[in-house]
């Protein structure tokens, strides 16, 4: 039985149906943009962990977590693996970023092809124009 949202040209026809359709397009931008951020802060703490036992001797103990278990190391054989895996984050964070750049040319088409616009309700404006205000503000601190 034939899907009585979409036309024979499998276009959406129903407003629900589109809306749905813009909502799910930007629950995936959402969720590429947390990986992303996942990943970057991944990238963070194995550069954070680079810069702390490289200048160490090669030889000292170190201790790495694999799948759950802290298993000992020396720091010649974890320095690199770190590095190999910040290099993967660096690939993956990259091919993230492709796919979060089509896909919000994706959803600027699909918003351009159904002239969706986003309506922003008065209280947000208003919020928006109270945080900028409050911005400014510094803190009073007492005398220590």
């Amino acid at each position: 039985m034939a899907d009585k949202a979409t036309d024979s040209g499998g276009e959406p026809v129903n407003e629900q149906v589109v809306a749905n359709r813009w909502s799910v397009l930007r629950t995936e931008l959402n969720q590429l943009y947390s990986k992303m951020t996942e990943l970057e802060m991944e990238l963070s703490e194995h550069s954070l962990v680079i810069g702390a036992i490289q200048p160490l001797d090669p030889t000292r103990k170190c201790y790495r977590m694999i799948g759950g278990v802290l298993v000992e190391r020396t720091i010649a054989e974890v320095l690199p693996a770190v590095q190999r895996n910040k290099e993967g984050l660096q690939e993956v964070i990259t091919r993230l970023t492709e796919a979060l750049q089509k896909k919000k040319k994706e959803i600027a088409d699909y918003e351009a092809k159904y002239k969706i616009k986003i309506r922003r309700g008065d209280d947000e404006i208003q919020k928006e124009g109270e945080h900028k205000e409050s911005s400014g503000q510094g803190v009073l601190v007492g005398p220590a």
